[in-house]
């Protein structure tokens, strides 16, 4: 069990992330799967959404079992072992269960029992959000290594019947791992937002304590994912904007100071229009949605891990995280790598 240290009145330090890891299940399920599900097509999803495939967890393989894969590739690669971790975060919208958080399950497998463990609930901004979290903790001196992990199992909350959303989303997660590293800026600055006025328009009705699913109500299938299309979009395309807008500035930056963004993975039509809005070429941008779909808090998680594997960006180069989620929140995030 980890205590809480005292907060240090040492000067902050500086926060960096040393490794990244993610996994994804094996099954891929198509569009022309899809087909045969729902009244829909291969080319209606891909002109809407840039969507090809994307991967389904078992049904024996939870949220902290993907989220135990992405840690241990991201400790593999800084070179961690279980016992350096003093806090394990893991951002997730399907949990193993409501209690205890899927952090703690992960600690679990990993016998990582130093650490403290706690969820973060902020849909597809949860990364961010644990991000933050984790840097606070850091350059405070409050604790040296921290695990964060994105993960979810948006398989296990989506109506199979619905056209409009079953086409959207896929399982996966991804981790990194954050120390202090004196030699980089590492986080810069993260700009997060929310607006609990638009609740409605992306959420899950059922499984909570206002409406408790009971046999009453389950086919209604109000513990699967309900949202509107059109305005959840245009609140994203402002939200990821204003979010860029708002870190680039704290950072001193200028878009074309950054050598790959790393947006949200939703919709392509999405990462264009905020593109557009940044003056930047799409290529700027590292896209994997049409291989995994919107994997909420794992997207931007999966995304940077790809993208940094890739050598989509080096030691000393500027990179933008910027995500949207339910809630509504949204977030951004610059980072010298």
């Amino acid at each position: 069990m980890k205590r809480s240290s005292r907060r240090s009145d040492k000067p902050r330090r500086t926060v960096s992330i040393v490794g990244t890891g993610s996994h994804v299940p094996e099954r891929v399920l198509t569009n022309q799967e899809l087909e045969k599900l729902v009244d829909t097509s291969d080319e209606w999803i891909r002109t809407r959404t840039g969507i090809s495939e994307r991967r389904i967890a078992g049904k024996d393989e939870a949220t902290s079992d993907m989220a135990t894969k992405a840690a241990l590739a991201a400790m593999k690669q800084a070179n961690i072992a279980a016992e350096d971790l003093d806090l394990i975060i893991v951002a997730t919208v399907t949990p193993d269960t409501l209690f205890p958080a899927t952090a703690c399950w992960v600690q679990k497998k990993l016998g990582a029992y130093n650490a403290a463990c706690f969820d973060v609930s902020a849909a597809c901004s949860g990364f961010i959000y644990a991000m933050e979290i984790a840097q606070q903790f850091i350059s405070t001196h409050v604790y040296n290594t921290v695990l964060i992990v994105g993960a979810d199992k948006l398989s296990s909350i989506t109506d199979w019947t619905d056209r409009n959303t079953c086409v959207l989303f896929g399982d996966g997660a991804g981790a990194a791992i954050l120390r202090n590293r004196a030699d980089s800026h590492g986080v810069i600055t993260t700009y997060m937002g929310s607006d609990g006025e638009y609740t409605d328009i992306l959420h899950m009705p059922g499984g909570g304590s206002r409406c408790p699913i009971t046999p009453e109500n389950v086919n209604q299938k109000l513990n699967t994912i309900k949202m509107l299309g059109k305005e959840t979009y245009k609140q994203a395309v402002t939200a990821m904007s204003t979010a860029a807008d708002r870190a680039m500035e704290a950072a001193g930056l200028k878009f074309e100071d950054i050598a790959c963004v790393i947006p949200h993975q939703a919709n392509i039509r999405i990462i264009e229009a905020i593109a557009h809005r940044m003056g930047l070429p799409i290529e700027k941008f590292y896209v994997n949605l049409q291989n995994y779909g919107n994997t909420s808090a794992a997207a931007v998680a999966i995304a940077l891990d790809e993208a940094h594997r890739a050598g989509r960006f080096k030691m000393g180069d500027y990179i933008l995280l910027v995500v949207f989620g339910g809630g509504l929140t949204w977030a951004s995030s610059v980072i010298q790598w």
